[in-house]
């Protein structure tokens, strides 16, 4: 559907920090901010962030079709 424009560093940090900023909703400061770790989980699990696009930003690598392609 879309192409993706998230490395895969960047996907695994996305939802390491999106499940410890959703946390909040639990422990901590119990504040709806944590629902922000949803999105963070989303967009790292999809491989592709709407903001990135917007922005014009990848942290993808662009693919290589090698010789001959």
């Amino acid at each position: 559907m879309f192409a993706k424009n998230v490395a895969t560093w960047d996907r695994a940090l996305r939802v390491v920090l999106g499940i410890v900023v959703l946390s909040l909703i639990f422990w901590g400061p119990k504040s709806l901010w944590g629902l922000v770790g949803v999105v963070l989980v989303v967009t790292g699990l999809a491989g592709w962030c709407p903001l990135y696009a917007l922005l014009g930003i990848k942290t993808l690598a662009p693919v290589n079709p090698g010789p001959g392609a």
